[in-house]
């Protein structure tokens, strides 16, 4: 585990209190494929993580890679590289949220078209299971949604904030940023967030309502090669 929890949030998540959503190969750790797409690597990559990245992701699959762009071995392709902002709730005020509904794997379907139209960030068929997910449902339809994924000792992040884009406005997101909030202190844990430091207007949301910023990070999106021809080496 490293220094701090939040140094390395994923790794100490899947060591730790996620153990179970763990998947292994060589020094890669991933976390199970249907529940994130979350990865765990050393900080320089041999030839044989680049293999072992590629088989526990399959071919020509987007991985998010620790740090700045870097050499990519013959196949592999670089997407993206954008930054990251680490934010505790040091100064979060957190209450119950009377509107907000505890969300089911009976919900995964509406939460994963909720995802799909505002684009939190990943959510899988079993991200429900990393933790408590709350909704707001609006004549029978679910409107907003925030939960619980990444679970370092001692903190609990809170991720897949969104709102309908045609009920934003009235303060949702914020009332159930401090709903889950809530229930991760009385847990007697402390909650954190992730969001790209392109997403001004999250990240103002957030400061404003008490959360600070710990670290910024780079991620960098690269595509795992084609599969090999048959009879290959």
């Amino acid at each position: 585990m490293s220094a701090h929890p939040l140094d390395d949030p994923v790794r100490n998540s899947l060591e730790g209190p996620l153990s179970r959503f763990a998947v292994r190969r060589g020094r890669i750790m991933r976390a199970d494929p249907a529940v994130s797409p979350f990865l765990v690597h050393p900080d320089v990559l041999e030839p044989k993580d680049w293999d072992d990245i590629a088989a526990l992701f399959g071919p020509r699959t987007v991985v998010g890679l620790n740090g700045p762009e870097r050499a990519l071995p013959e196949g592999w392709s670089h997407l993206e590289t954008f930054g990251l902002v680490q934010l505790v709730g040091t100064h979060l005020e957190t209450r119950p949220f009377a509107e907000a509904v505890e969300l089911t794997t009976a919900d995964v379907p509406e939460m994963l078209d909720l995802v799909g139209r505002t684009e939190p960030g990943p959510f899988l068929p079993r991200t429900i299971e990393l933790g408590t997910y709350l909704g707001v449902r609006r004549d029978g339809a679910l409107i907003a949604m925030a939960g619980e994924r990444m679970h370092p000792p001692g903190w609990t992040e809170i991720s897949a904030v969104c709102t309908d884009p045609a009920f934003r406005g009235q303060g949702l997101a914020t009332d159930l940023v401090r709903a889950v909030g809530h229930g991760i202190r009385a847990r007697g844990e402390e909650p954190f967030l992730h969001a790209s430091d392109a997403n001004v207007r999250a990240i103002e949301l957030y400061l404003s309502i008490g959360f600070e910023l710990r670290r910024t990070s780079r991620l960098t999106l690269v595509r795992t090669p084609a599969p090999k021809p048959q009879g290959s080496v």
